[in-house]
């Protein structure tokens, strides 16, 4: 009987309608399915690069000077883009500064508007989902400059690139370049891309697509909205070397005589 209706024609069209209604079923719900994958984002957060601005006079000079090793003292960035954006970064109540401490002290790092007060950096609170990096907040047109300050009685040279482009080269960033030497307890301003000895060409906020890295061939976008700094320190005369970050002594240790056999015990008398 059951092979029967298995073989009828009556049980043929059943299985055929449900077939097909499964089919339309699936079909029915494909576009959906497409749909939803391919709604549209929103919109990326507006961003803010650096322009190659009106030409600064800023003179300088070349001097011959010997870093004490080829790896750096300190490194630091700082993200920057227009205000609402850095809000949404780091969300509400975030740690502010007016400046970052670098190379343990030695160096005070901040930005400054074109009154020269130091524009505020925020930080998304640790706990919060933010990261670590530090983050301004800039308004299209104005001008900013980089200020290092040298508390210290050491010198350092400096390395700043600005939405990956070193300062004084215009080319990629790279440890391997060249900086400016900031003497002890003396201030250092960089105002601008150097375009000689004697001329910068002024930092001001834009959009990315006026950015100088966006219109140089040494330039790539996806570095735009950050402000780099490295610190080498220099050899001087009569200047206590300070002990290096790697030169500290190792962490514990829970076999720290691997490879040895105990000595033999020795007891008082």
């Amino acid at each position: 009987m059951i092979d029967r209706l298995y073989r009828s024609r009556l049980f043929k069209f059943a299985t055929g309608l449900v077939a097909g209604a499964a089919l339309l079923a699936a079909c029915s719900q494909m576009p959906q399915a497409v749909t939803a994958s391919t709604a549209p984002s929103a919109a990326p957060a507006p961003r803010l690069g650096t322009q190659w601005g009106e030409g600064l006079e800023s003179k300088t000079r070349t001097v011959v000077a010997k870093r004490l090793s080829e790896q750096p003292d300190d490194m630091a960035s700082l993200g920057y883009n227009e205000a609402g954006a850095v809000r949404r970064a780091v969300g509400n109540n975030p740690e502010r500064r007016l400046n970052l401490l670098l190379a343990d002290g030695d160096v005070e790092w901040s930005v400054l508007d074109e009154t020269g007060s130091p524009l505020p950096l925020q930080r998304a609170r640790r706990g919060s989902g933010g990261d670590d990096t530090f983050r301004l907040a800039g308004v299209e047109g104005s001008r900013y400059t980089l200020r290092f300050r040298n508390l210290s009685e050491r010198s350092y040279e400096v390395i700043a690139t600005v939405d990956g482009l070193d300062v004084l080269n215009g080319k990629a960033g790279s440890l391997r370049n060249g900086g400016y030497v900031l003497r002890p307890m003396q201030a250092l301003t960089i105002e601008g891309f150097r375009k000689s000895q004697n001329e910068v060409a002024a930092f001001r906020f834009a959009t990315p697509g006026r950015a100088y890295a966006a219109n140089t061939e040494a330039g790539d976008v996806r570095n735009i909205g950050v402000i780099g700094a490295a610190l080498f320190e220099l050899e001087e005369r009569d200047v206590p070397r300070r002990q290096r970050r790697d030169a500290s002594p190792p962490p514990p240790s829970a076999f720290p005589a691997d490879g040895t056999y105990a000595p033999p015990p020795r007891y008082r008398q």
